[in-house]
Formats: C-alpha cells, structure tokens, sequence
C-alpha cells in the first residue's frame, strides 16, 4: 500500500510536487522530472541520491487531499492533467468518495472549483 502523500502549498508551487503524488496513486500517466515527498512533520527527512527527489515536511493526510490540490492549481498544473486525475479518483472511490473529496474542498475553500468538475465527471 502506497503512503499517504500530501502535496505541499506554498507561494513558489512547482508543478511537480502536485504530479508526484498524483503519479504515485496511479491518477495520472505523467512522470515528473523529480520525485516530491511529503513526510510527515517531526519525521526524519530521508536521504534518496536517485532519482532527483525534493522533501518537505508537513502534516500528513489522504491522497484525496493531492486531487483537491491539483484542482485548486489547475492553471500550473494544466487542465487536462487536473481533470484526468479527478476522473481516475472518482472512478476508484465512487460515489461514496465524492463526500470526503468535498469535505477537504471546503475546507480548502475550493468547493466552488471541485463541485461543477465533479458533477462533470458523474454527468
């Protein structure tokens, strides 16, 4: 079972560090240029000479949480990718996975992006 990632935010988003994870829970078919992991805060930061890899800390949560991401950075990480991921996620986790993919939207305050895209997807 793969580890929860979560997809750092901050001011200078690299496109990559939103692909890696994505590409980690097979939502995507893009390779990133180098592996972004998330481990969680406190934890030791581990040490990987290959393939190019960048480590933040932050706190962890589900992979549910990387879709929302993607979904509020669609512009960097491009429509086509976003929505791809989005589909492949609602086609693993169904109906029943729409409700916790809302809940981290609103928390994020990225309901009004999430909700007509999911509905796009179920139509």
């Amino acid at each position: 079972m793969a580890p929860s990632i979560t997809v750092p935010i901050y001011p200078t988003l690299q496109p990559g560090c939103i692909k890696s994870p994505l590409a980690l829970h097979e939502l995507i078919d893009d390779i990133p240029a180098a592996v972004h992991i998330t481990v969680p805060r406190g934890s030791c930061r581990p040490t990987i000479s290959h393939p190019p890899t960048v480590v933040a800390q932050y706190a962890s949560k589900t992979f549910t949480r990387s879709v929302v991401d993607a979904m509020r950075h669609r512009s960097r990480t491009g429509e086509t990718l976003t929505l791809s991921a989005l589909g492949r996620h609602l086609r693993r986790s169904g109906r029943g996975g729409v409700g916790e993919l809302q809940h981290i939207a609103r928390e994020l305050c990225a309901l009004s992006v999430v909700h007509p895209a999911v509905e796009a997807v179920f139509a």
